[in-house]
């Protein structure tokens, strides 16, 4: 008997099996004494951008002399970019043995300057020391999804090493709750505790097959509300709240801070923001895709990034969409190295990409602008990473001055 599920869900990640995750410059750079409640400023031009793409940016990582890994997972290569001198050497090869991946996903930066690397088409993590040699690996999963399935696939990671993911809800069945839970996980023993719970946003469920030859195909509902959250360098939790726009920080100890509710305009949806949600669909290679499969009694799970990504035109009225935008974006909250939480805000199709940045007590201490098509990927010691994204959805790395 083959009992499979297929689920796709853009662009974050939210239940198992076929998951479409999801997951500043020169002297005129802003600082946040020039935010006048909540007005925005922008944050200059780059210090310096590289030359050449990537086909998806999800992380960068700066190391200590200055050099960047990015992960492309679209391109099939780790890089080490040095940013002034515009060139970039591929570490490891593609395959299946040591120093070697399938789909370098992402790069996460673990105790003693070691590394975490996610390669996503081996379905594992490896850990590289600081002078960039391979070393051990463990799982991207663990358990059944009958029972129960744990993924391990990073949206953060705190100081300790330990991994942060969204739980996978609904096993194979098709009952989903409108929470999902932060997970804390181990790497090695995958041992999980729960940290934090948010709102998903909706999702559209169609099945096809017999009982048992079961396809399970579940769809987002663009643009619906939903909690962001992200993780700090201290295990602290940071959620962005949809209801009414405010955050919430958890502490290592289990106390909240909550914020004030930030006001926010409400933007309706029409073509134009149809349009743009398509769009950026391409612009971090599309979704995660986990596909489990059981045969006879043999579970077999694969992960990818690709497709999922912008739908012509005439395909956007498929979606039931909302009446107006949520107020911020459900992608991970980054924190910065004055342990500020950026929020990405929605607005109107064709503006400036815009943040919001929230301090340790959940209030909003300045709002910055960058140019439209580019996001916030990283922070780093010389200051923060953006990509942008031309219109072919090619990846491009700048650094940016880092306001105080």
């Amino acid at each position: 008997m083959v009992r499979s599920l297929s689920r796709r869900l853009a662009p974050a990640p939210l239940t198992l099996a076929a998951v479409a995750v999801a997951a500043c410059g020169g002297g005129d750079s802003a600082t946040a004494g020039d935010n006048d409640a909540g007005g925005a400023v922008s944050l200059g031009s780059a210090e310096v951008s590289f030359p050449e793409d990537f086909g998806a940016i999800q992380t960068v990582l700066e190391r200590a002399d200055g050099s960047v890994l990015v992960a492309d997972p679209l391109g099939g290569a780790l890089y080490l970019v040095d940013m002034v001198a515009g060139t970039r050497e591929q570490i490891g090869q593609e395959g299946q043995g040591p120093e070697e991946y399938q789909q370098p996903d992402a790069v996460w930066a673990l105790p003693g300057d070691s590394i975490l690397l996610i390669d996503l088409g081996n379905g594992r993590m490896v850990s590289l020391s600081p002078d960039l040699e391979f070393g051990p690996t463990g799982p991207l999963s663990a358990g059944d999804p009958r029972s129960g399935l744990t993924i391990a696939i990073p949206e953060s990671v705190d100081g300790n090493g330990n991994v942060y993911s969204r739980s996978m809800d609904g096993g194979m069945g098709t009952e989903r709750p409108d929470s999902g839970a932060v997970l804390r996980i181990q790497r090695g023993t995958l041992e999980i505790d729960t940290v934090a719970m948010f709102k998903v946003p909706e999702v559209t469920v169609t099945e096809s097959g017999s009982a048992d030859n079961r396809n399970v195909s579940m769809s987002l509902v663009p643009l619906s509300p939903q909690d962001a959250w992200g993780v700090a360098s201290d295990g602290s939790i940071v959620l962005a709240r949809s209801a009414d726009y405010h955050i919430d920080w958890i502490r290592a100890d289990g106390s909240v801070v909550s914020g004030s509710p930030v006001p926010f305009e409400t933007i309706a949806i029409g073509t134009e923001e149809k349009r743009e949600w398509a769009r950026s669909q391409a612009e971090t290679g599309g979704g995660i895709s986990i596909a489990v499969e059981v045969d006879n009694g043999a579970l077999t799970t694969r992960f990818g990034r690709g497709g999922g990504g912008r739908d012509g035109e005439e395909n956007l009225d498929q979606y039931a969409w909302p009446e107006s935008k949520p107020p911020f974006y459900g992608t991970r909250i980054i924190i910065d190295p004055q342990n500020r939480a950026w929020v990405r805000r929605h607005v109107v199709a064709g503006d400036p990409t815009t943040y919001d940045v929230f301090d340790r007590q959940g209030e909003r201490v300045a709002t910055y602008e960058l140019p439209f098509r580019s996001r916030v990927v990283s922070f780093g010691p010389s200051g923060v990473y953006v990509a942008s994204f031309d219109d072919f959805d090619l990846n491009y790395l700048h650094r940016y001055a880092m306001p105080m």
